[in-house]
């Protein structure tokens, strides 16, 4: 993994992964509601013409989990430049909060209003975004989710930003490298109903089964709501109430931003190791000082640029969000897997080896 490099393959997502999300995918259903769904929204889609030309003067409505976080800042202005070079229209709408559910909602009714052509969508809940998803498509709007899908019948294709299972299974491997194999350890997530960071979880928690973790306990799930505020008291809470922890994974750039940042303040730092997923340029300095040895990401800008891209082909009748059919992204060749899901590639660890050739 130290020696992976961003990149721009897109591959369908192993079945496994395909299964994980839609398991975690619109609480409350069972597993043929899933898959009824899943098949309602490929048949919405009509026919695709691999062959069609891509359409000019498309709008397409970006709607984050939050606006002005910077993760997402950085992953819709990749969006939007691939629009400007396509010659489509960008916008973007958003609460301001990562937890106002009912916010995202009424942001799709508004895109759908505004008669957009598509819509990239990180959907802050696996299900409550659905009813307004699933009326969007029936006004003919192509619907994308980027970072955290929705069920798969409420949208026409997923960008995964790298296999749910990779990101799990690495970041145990990467904390446990570095406590030694030894030890507990806590996550810091974002809310409790996300559908990526709970996906991700449970690939956790399956890596940790393996016997070469028989030293190793999770001892804690802690939850800072994607808030700097909340995700640094979440840091500081679960230090007072394991005393003997020795490492914390927050697969959220918030939240392992704030761990870091109330860590390098602390008489834990470098002795608590801290890992998960964060931006370089908000762990520079983290990494520079010894608080953090290494984390991982992908690329945002990366993501948005594909979001993007895949709802122009959807908008343009190129594909449909069918398993198996291909397009052309950036000069990328792209497949389409199970349930509609794309993958983006694998994700980069960042340490002080390689952080200085990163600006994002």
């Amino acid at each position: 993994m130290r020696q992976s490099t961003l990149r721009r393959t897109c591959v369908a997502l192993a079945a496994v992964t395909s299964l994980a999300l839609a398991a975690t995918a619109c609480g409350g259903t069972t597993k043929d509601d899933v898959k009824n769904d899943s098949g309602a929204a490929a048949a919405s889609a009509g026919k695709a013409d691999p062959k069609a030309a891509t359409k000019k003067g498309l709008t397409v409505g970006f709607l984050p989990k939050q606006v002005n976080n910077p993760y997402f800042t950085t992953a819709d202005k990749g969006g939007e430049k691939a629009l400007a070079e396509l010659g489509e229209k960008y916008k973007e709408v958003g609460p301001s909060s990562a937890t106002d559910t009912s916010g995202q909602v009424s942001y799709v009714n508004t895109l759908t209003q505004q008669r957009v052509d598509a819509m990239a969508v990180s959907a802050q809940d696996p299900g409550a975004l659905c009813t307004a998803l699933k009326q969007a498509m029936t006004n003919g709007i192509k619907v994308v989710t980027y970072d955290s899908d929705t069920n798969p019948g409420c949208r026409n294709a997923f960008i995964s930003q790298a296999s749910a299972e990779d990101l799990g299974r690495t970041e145990v491997q990467l904390l446990a490298e570095q406590i030694g194999y030894k030890g507990e350890i806590a996550i810091l997530s974002a809310a409790q109903t996300a559908t990526n960071q709970n996906t991700w979880i449970g690939f956790m928690k399956e890596e940790l089964k393996d016997p070469k973790y028989k030293n190793v306990r999770l001892v804690k799930i802690a939850y800072g709501n994607d808030d700097a505020q909340a995700s640094f008291q979440q840091t500081q809470g679960l230090l007072q109430e394991h005393p003997n922890l020795k490492g914390i994974i927050s697969p959220t750039t918030v939240g392992i931003k704030a761990a870091a940042q109330y860590l390098s303040g602390s008489k834990y730092k470098g002795k608590v190791k801290l890992t998960g997923l964060g931006t370089p340029n908000d762990m520079r300095k983290y990494v520079k000082n010894g608080t953090v040895d290494a984390f991982e990401l992908w690329d945002p800008a990366k993501l948005g640029d594909l979001a993007a891209r895949t709802a122009v082909a959807l908008a343009s009748g190129q594909i449909s969000g069918k398993e198996g059919e291909t397009f052309e992204a950036g000069g990328t060749s792209c497949t389409i897997g199970k349930d509609g899901v794309i993958n983006l590639g694998k994700p980069t660890v960042f340490d002080a080896k390689n952080i200085d050739r990163f600006d994002f």
